[in-house]
């Protein structure tokens, strides 16, 4: 098949994956929800065509092999995750498995000095257990035992819905990868934000993906009437959050390059007639600083305390997940950016302000990552979507990064 046929294949591959979903009507799939399992069904499908070896590890993640030329080749890693937010688009994540694939097919057969291993992540979203980045932390030898005993908002633990999907967590340290075998993982992605668009630019080179905590925060009132309880005497934890959130708005504001939201925040006892006594809310900060962006979780929680002390509330926190900037491997990278330019595109480097398994797989071997242009800039939207001429661009760029890598493994 040419370039644009592949492509149009892999945006339409994106498609069929999106209609499988624990909700009707959006997509919503989450680590190892029943949905997940038609996804595994279709992606071997998809890979065994190619001729493809498959195999499932002990996290959920579904691995395809492309011999190289030689039993003993080196690995070189593809891929992107299959679980998305509530609510999402068809290309998150999906679109890093489908290229992944179209760029096997592209191959014709042809065998290279290293074996291909196209991976779909089980999990990347943090959606169901509140963690991300389980599936990637598995191969990349980081999987922390602790994360089994997570429960979800069934009350299922991890280890539980692991069994359930027919895997064995005992078996999880077996998916690690050993960093001798892999020469390096690229991952295809949307941008997931507008500069490419202003820009007018298919392809975007990463160098590095910004750090980010993630913690959850508590305000505690005192639950009461809303009928009976005097204005003056309320302690009311949803208005001591609420003033919160605006806080955390305008700190961020101030300090360059820094992002910082609550997307989600629960009221107890979520009555229409009582005065809330608590509020859990998460608190994300990114930024490509990690001293700056420490620095401002601290002042964000010194900010929470003041306003807990002002209206008598306690205030708790946790954090749930931090994760260092990390910088894409300068060598990869600079080919990846040849590859885009031999194609006559123009070369653009950033960096990408939201984490993707790249920045775990970075802990196990050399990671390039390149971007296409997301139109309106959106993400995580059900009306997020991908060019097919961006696509087609990935795939020419891509291809011509692996006959590069080839190159390079056949100089003495």
């Amino acid at each position: 098949m040419i370039p644009e046929q592949l492509a149009q294949e892999a945006i339409a591959r994106c498609r069929q994956l999106g209609r499988f979903s624990e909700e009707p009507g959006r997509l919503t799939r989450t680590f190892l929800s029943p949905p997940m399992r038609d996804v595994h069904e279709t992606l071997t499908g998809w890979m065994k065509a190619l001729g493809m070896a498959v195999r499932v590890d002990a996290v959920g993640n579904l691995i395809g092999h492309y011999p190289g030329a030689t039993p003993e080749a080196p690995r070189f890693l593809l891929g992107s995750h299959v679980d998305t937010v509530r609510d999402a688009g068809l290309y998150d994540g999906a679109l890093g498995v489908t290229l992944a694939l179209a760029l096997v097919k592209a191959l014709e057969g042809e065998r290279l000095p290293f074996a291909l291993e196209v991976i779909a992540f089980s999990e990347e979203e943090g959606v169901r257990f509140g963690v991300p980045f389980i599936g990637s932390k598995a191969v990349a030898g980081r999987f922390e035992p602790d994360v089994l005993k997570l429960q979800d908002a069934q009350g299922l633990s991890l280890e539980e819905v692991i069994r359930a999907f027919g895997l064995e967590p005992a078996q999880i340290p077996q998916a690690a990868y050993h960093p001798a075998q892999v020469l390096g993982y690229l991952e295809f992605h949307i941008e997931q934000g507008p500069v490419l668009e202003a820009l007018g630019y298919p392809l975007g080179i990463v160098e590095a993906i910004v750090g980010q905590s993630r913690l959850e925060v508590a305000f505690r009132g005192k639950a009461g009437h809303a009928g009976t309880s005097p204005m003056h005497l309320r302690r009311d934890a949803l208005v001591g959050a609420a003033e919160w959130i605006t806080l955390v708005e305008r700190e961020a504001r101030e300090e360059a390059g820094l992002v910082a939201t609550v997307g989600m925040i629960t009221a107890q006892p979520g009555v229409a007639n009582v005065i809330p006594g608590e509020v859990r809310m998460s608190l994300d900060v990114r930024h490509a600083d990690d001293d700056v962006r420490s620095l401002a979780v601290a002042n964000l929680i010194t900010r929470a305390q003041q306003v807990a002390q002002r209206r008598g509330l306690e205030l708790g926190y946790l954090t749930r997940y931090e994760q260092a900037a990390v910088p894409c491997h300068p060598d990869l990278t600079e080919q990846l950016a040849l590859s885009v330019e031999a194609q006559g595109y123009p070369v653009q480097r950033m960096a990408s302000g939201a984490g993707h398994d790249a920045m775990i797989m970075a802990s196990l071997c050399p990671v390039a990552m390149l971007f296409l242009r997301s139109p309106g800039g959106l993400s995580h939207h059900p009306d997020e979507m991908v060019w097919p001429q961006d696509t087609e661009a990935a795939l020419r760029a891509g291809l011509d990064f692996l006959h590069r890598l080839a190159s390079a493994q056949h100089q003495p």
